[in-house]
């Protein structure tokens, strides 16, 4: 539900990044977002954990990317990180931290905490104006 709504209020180019362990819901959010961003509930997305990208097209192109077999900031930077991530797709990514160097500036950090078997703890971190401009959004939209 959060994903969906905050789908709304994404301006091309922002890079969301994800951080959380295993199983904490990153690809559940992400899978939520690409489909609020206008993507076919009948596309299944999935993490893209061998396969690193997939794209989709929807109201804004996005590349979600899994950096989770990723060692570094060089791998992605050899996979094409400016495209992926400087262009006009929103760019998902699950296990940001693995490849925070590679990572735009200004993006929106969230982090996932499993605090119960069916419980989570979404912290979410703006680091730029366009980030910061999508969060304002979304909370005034949550608030009315």
């Amino acid at each position: 539900m959060l994903a969906r709504l905050a789908a709304e209020h994404l301006s091309p180019g922002l890079c969301i990044a994800l951080y959380g362990e295993l199983g904490s819901g990153k690809t559940v959010f992400a899978s939520g977002l690409i489909h609020g961003l206008g993507v076919d509930d009948a596309v299944p997305v999935t993490s893209p954990t061998f396969v690193i990208v997939s794209e989709y097209e929807a109201r804004l192109p996005v590349h979600h990317v899994d950096a989770y077999r990723l060692s570094g900031a060089r791998d992605i930077v050899h996979l094409g990180s400016r495209e992926l991530f400087f262009g006009e797709a929103i760019s998902v990514v699950e296990w940001a931290d693995r490849i925070e160097n590679a990572l735009p500036a200004d993006r929106m950090d969230i982090s996932f905490e499993i605090t119960g078997p069916t419980a989570r703890r979404i912290s979410i971190s703006p680091r730029g104006k366009a980030s910061r401009e999508a969060l304002v959004s979304l909370v005034k939209t949550l608030q009315t």
